[in-house]
Parts: structure tokens; sequence; C-alpha cells
């Protein structure tokens, strides 16, 4: 899942080379916007109305802030928020402002790459942002949202290679494979490291102060650089306890940061995780959550499905039923069933596949998620269950689909077929017609029994539509 490029991209061989090439090549709107809304730090009308329409220019961007402006963590009073500039007025400048970053930069480097090193990153900073805002004392909203930015951009360096479709990203991913020290494989590879190539960043898109004096070698030279600084190493020691040498110190530093004791902060961090889970949920994320502290890990990074939204479900269960006893339309049924898969029992992509012309195969008509641009070409099942995607071909009824060791895959995605995944079958006077997929791509825990109770309703009401359709 990444941009198409023209030529192989050069191999870089110092921090400055890998700098300009992230700024220049690979992502110079995300450095353009980032830019552009970090200079808006003054909350007089008439910047407000030009971080709103920073905002309104990307209809994507828009979507996120208004969902983020609806969640407790920002929006306390629950009031309800329908537009961004109420979102300004109503949860605060440096809160919308520090929404529009946080999505900036998971939708543009998650629509680009999938790498699981990408999404462990994206969780680290995620946790390490909700960490130091809410350890934060309450003394501004500027304060605030400067270290939970400060936090979430603390290793753009990193996050910002992930996303890249490098040779020497693939080399670095198999060296760190083969569990070679971290800084000694970027060395080794990239030539610098990845906070050489943050510090360049931050300088290159200017992103501030603050965030500088975050990134910078030596003692950190405010209590809020400290804060972040120390919230970023527990959330990477937080991924194997709460509790060990390491830990204990972070605990220490970042008592002494808030002016808490470690027993006092260690409570609060683990609440405060939760809270992170939920966040980037609302983030459109929630496969990282699983990589977040207090997920159950089995063997390697497997885990627990993330929990379901119960209320959603029902509410889009309401509205097909509502479909179904009015005028029946297949188009409306089946789009509302990839939103509630998708949205309300947390799969990252859904797709639906009806028959082609041939009624030989199965291909793409509807599509949700992140990373299912390069299906609406290529996706083809066959319904005679050959091919390399044949074993994702339902039975009788809605089912968990894990695959093989040896599965084969296909090369326009790394992860279909060789993931776990709901599928459920369309029929039509018994014949297979049609199929939903649903999988969460790097993310690959297995779906739970409620997930997969959940898929078959949705199923069931698309079945249902053609059902009703066919009889008329």
């Amino acid at each position: 899942m990444t941009n198409e490029k023209q030529s192989t991209p050069p191999r870089m061989n110092s921090t400055q080379a890998w700098v300009t090439y992230l700024s220049k090549v690979e992502l110079p709107v995300l450095a353009n916007t980032l830019r552009r809304i970090n200079e808006l730090t003054d909350s007089r009308n008439s910047t407000v109305n030009e971080l709103a329409n920073v905002i309104l220019n990307d209809a994507q961007l828009t979507s996120q802030v208004l969902r983020l402006s609806n969640t407790v963590f920002y929006n306390q009073t629950r009031t309800q928020v329908s537009t961004v500039s109420r979102a300004i007025t109503l949860i605060g400048f440096d809160a919308v402002k520090s929404m529009a970053i946080s999505s900036l930069i998971v939708d543009t480097l998650l629509q680009r790459n999938d790498r699981p090193h990408l999404l462990r990153c994206l969780a680290r900073a995620i946790h390490a942002a909700v960490q130091a805002r809410s350890l934060m004392s309450k003394r501004n909203e500027t304060a605030l949202e400067e270290v939970f930015i400060g936090a979430l951009l603390m290793n753009i360096g990193e996050l910002a290679f992930w996303s890249c479709e490098t040779q020497q990203a693939t080399e670095l991913e198999e060296r760190l494979r083969l569990d070679e020290p971290p800084v000694e494989a970027q060395k080794s590879v990239l030539h610098t490291t990845f906070t050489e190539i943050t510090r360049g960043l931050v300088e290159a898109w200017s992103l501030g102060p603050f965030i500088r004096d975050v990134v910078s070698p030596g003692q950190a030279n405010s209590a809020a650089s400290s804060l972040v600084r120390n919230s970023a190493e527990m959330a990477r020691l937080s991924e194997q306890g709460w509790s060990g040498p390491e830990m204990n110190k972070v605990l220490e530093q970042l008592g002494r940061d808030i002016g808490e004791s470690p027993a006092v902060v260690r409570d609060q961090l683990k609440v405060n995780a939760s809270e992170a889970t939920r966040v980037a949920v609302s983030l459109g994320i929630p496969q990282v959550t699983a990589m977040m502290p207090g997920a159950e890990r089995g063997s390697g990074d497997a885990a627990r499905a993330p929990d379901m939204d119960a209320e959603l479900q029902l509410e889009i269960l309401r509205e097909l039923s509502q479909c179904l006893t009015e005028k029946p339309d297949i188009n409306e049924v089946c789009q509302l069933v990839i939103e509630g898969i998708h949205r309300s029992i947390g799969m990252q992509r859904v797709a639906l596949l009806m028959s082609d012309r041939t009624g030989n195969e199965l291909v793409p008509r509807k599509l949700g998620g992140r990373g299912t641009e390069e299906w609406r070409g290529n996706l083809v099942i066959q319904k005679d269950g050959t091919g390399p995607l044949g074993s994702l071909l339902p039975l009788a009824h809605c089912t968990i689909y894990e695959p093989e060791p040896a599965s084969e895959g296909v090369p326009y995605d790394r992860w279909l077929g060789k993931v776990p995944a709901l599928t459920g079958p369309i029929t039509a006077n018994g014949r297979l017609v049609g199929l939903f997929y649903a999988d969460n791509a790097a993310c690959a825990y297995v779906p739970s029994k409620e997930q997969l109770a959940a898929f078959g309703h949705f199923i069931r009401n698309a079945q249902l539509c053609l059902t009703l359709l066919s009889s008329r």
C-alpha cells in the first residue's frame, strides 16, 4: 500500500540527504501543512479563521477534527459539535490545532504504508502524547496541547522513515528482525539515526521552539520538555509492563516532572493508558490499540481484538432495519453494512465482492477503510476456490478465516490472504453471488467471537435485502 514512484528511490547516506528526501520527495504536502498550522500561534479572529480554512480545505481532515471534537478527551462538556468554527469556539484554538496535527500525521502516514514498525511507532506516539497531556498540571490550554503535540512529533523522523517504501527501510526491517541493536542498525543502513533525522525535520518543517527543545541533546530546558521526553520513554517501556528497573527510573523522573510520588504516577499512567486507546480509535486506527499496554499478548504481536462500539452497532442496525421496511436499496444497505463492520466492530479494511459478468469470479463492488485502494483494480477471487485467494471463499455461513503458515498472498497487498479475517457469503437461489471480507491488515490478531457474531448480524441484513429484491 504505497504511492507509485516513477523510479527507485536513491540510497541516502547522510542526515541531510534523508531530511531533504523526506521533505521534498516523499512528504512535501505534510511538511507544508504542518508548517502552516504551526505558524498559527495567536488566537486572534483572523488566525482562528486561517486555522478553520486550513482544516476545511481537506474533507478528510475536517471529518477527523469534528469526530475528535465530540470525544470526551477533548470535549468534556459533551456539547455536540458539528462545525469547525464551533469547535474552535467551544473547545479552544489550541485543542483544535492539536487535533488537526494528530489527524494529519495519522492519515498521511498510514495512507502511504502499513508496515508493523510504523504502526508500532504510531501506537507509542499516541500513548506518549495522551500521557503527557493527562499528567501535565492544569496550567492552561496552550501548555496542555504543546506537550501533546511535542510527544506526538518527538519521533517524527522515525515515523516519516517507516511510511516510505525504500530499499533501506526493507534492509533495516530485516536487521531489526534479527535483533540487531536498533541504533547500530540505523547507523549501518541509514548512515545516521532516527534521532538525527527527527532533529533535521523539526528545523526543516519549522515545528517550533518547544519541539526543538524536546528533541535537542542534553538536559531539557523546562519541566514540560522533560515531561514529554519521559512520557515517550515510558510509552516504549510500558509495552513490557509497568514494573522493572528501567520503568521505575522513568517513574521517578515523571514524578519529579509533576511533583508526585512514583506510586501515584504509576496509578495515573494505568488509567491514562485506557484513554490512549480511545484516542487511537477516534483517530481511526483501532488496530494500534493491541500494541498499547494492557492488551493481552500471546505469541509475538498477536493480541485481542479492540473493544466494539455496541451503541454505534445498534444505531447502524436500526438504520438498516429502517431501509428494509421502507424501500430497500441494495447499494444503500451494503454501504451501511460496510460502515457498520468498519466502524462499530473495529475492522480496519472491509470489502464487498460480487460476481463479475462471467459468473466465475468475485470482484470488488464496495470498499471501506485505509489500504483498500489497490484492491479495486486487482482483487479477484475465483469462485472455484483456485488461485492465491481461493481459501478466502466462505462456507455456508460467516466464519473466521485463519491462514495457513505458508499462505501464498498477493503482490499488491502484503496482508491479503496472510492474516486472520472475517468472511461471509451472499447467496441468490442457493448460489454464491458475493462475499463480505474484513481484516485488520498489519495487526494480525484473530477476530473475536463477538466480532464474528456482530459481523453476521450485518451480513444477514444485506442478504435479507437481496432476498426481498429478488422476490419482487
